[in-house]
Parts: C-alpha cells; sequence; structure tokens
C-alpha cells in the first residue's frame, strides 16, 4: 500500500475450497497477528457454513501468524490440519496460482492507497473469479454454476456480452439472455 509515510505490507489471507476451486479472501490489515489470523478462520468457517462446503482438511504454511490457536479454530469443527514442509510451493500449487492469478490480473493494475480499497479490489475479484472465471478443472465453468448453458447452433456476434469489474481490468463474456 502506498502511504505518504512511504509502502507500507498490507496482509489478507486466501481460502480455498479445491473441489469447487471457490476461493474465499479475507479483509485485510497491516498488522497480522495472531488474534487477526485466529478471527479470519472464524469468519472463513461461518462463510463455509453459509455455502455448505465444511472444510475436512486445511493445508496450511508454517508462517508464525498460525499459532495453535488457529489451528484449534478449524479442530473444532474436526478438519484435520495439514503442515507444510518449508520451502515447498508446489505441495500449495492451488493457492499459489490463485494468488498469482490475483496479482497478474488484478492487483498489479492498481496502486493501493487504503486497506478500503485493497479490500474493495479483493472484494470484487471474489466475485468475480467464484461467478465469472472458467475453470479448466470444472469443464470450463465458473465455480459457481451448476451446468452449461442449453447449446445453440448459432450465436450471433451481438448474442456476446462483456461484463467489466474494476474498471475494465476483470472481463468476462457471456451470451445473451433470450
Amino acid at each position: 500500500m502506498w502511504t505518504f509515510r512511504g509502502f507500507v505490507d498490507v496482509n489478507f489471507l486466501v481460502f480455498l475450497h479445491l473441489g469447487t476451486r471457490r476461493c474465499r479472501i479475507s479483509p485485510s490489515t497491516v498488522h497480522p497477528d495472531s488474534a487477526w489470523s485466529c478471527q479470519q478462520a472464524r469468519n472463513f468457517l461461518m462463510h463455509a457454513e453459509d455455502v455448505e462446503l465444511p472444510p475436512r482438511y486445511v493445508l496450511r504454511d508454517n508462517d508464525s501468524k498460525y499459532t495453535v490457536a488457529f489451528d484449534e479454530v478449524f479442530k473444532s469443527i474436526d478438519a484435520a490440519i495439514v503442515k507444510n514442509t518449508p520451502q515447498s510451493p508446489n505441495l500449495r500449487a492451488h493457492v499459489e496460482w490463485i494468488i498469482q492469478t490475483h496479482q497478474l490480473e488484478c492487483l498489479d493494475r492498481f496502486v493501493i492507497v487504503s486497506e478500503r480499497h485493497l479490500n474493495l479490489i479483493n472484494k470484487e475479484f471474489q466475485n468475480w473469479y467464484n461467478h465469472l472465471r472458467p475453470h479448466s478443472a470444472r469443464d470450463y465453468l465458473p465455480p459457481g454454476c451448476k451446468s452449461h448453458p442449453e447449446p445453440r447452433s448459432t450465436i450471433r456476434i451481438n448474442d456476446v456480452v462483456c461484463e467489466t469489474r474494476l474498471g475494465g481490468v476483470l472481463k468476462s463474456y457471456s451470451r445473451r439472455s433470450a
């Protein structure tokens, strides 16, 4: 984040459900600590309950922000905690891919000036990623879609609609409804 004092690191957590490829991005903070990460874990569990995707396993790295209290939040619902071995990004490749996508397709195109600004960008990216962006692991459906639209024999150029977010940074294309 750019401030009058210079650059400041801002942190947020990314949670991913591997089966559906749904992501959840936490609100950001400039002071990440154990209490903040535990609160984000509780918020994630409430969200997971709302969308009926409770975690059975939680794969996490070995950062000092993830304390015993963080693990206990997930153990309270009988989710197993799996810690990565140090310096092994390939063991969490799916999350690394989302973070890279978020950075390349979204964050690199903005100068972040406040936590509120970053939270807005993260929320828009999360909605776009979960509801509009096609995923090859899901037969090119967004995580929020259940099935493909009915096929048409011909599609005219006027039948294709481009929806943009964040001033045109994020784009998605769909067919106009009949």
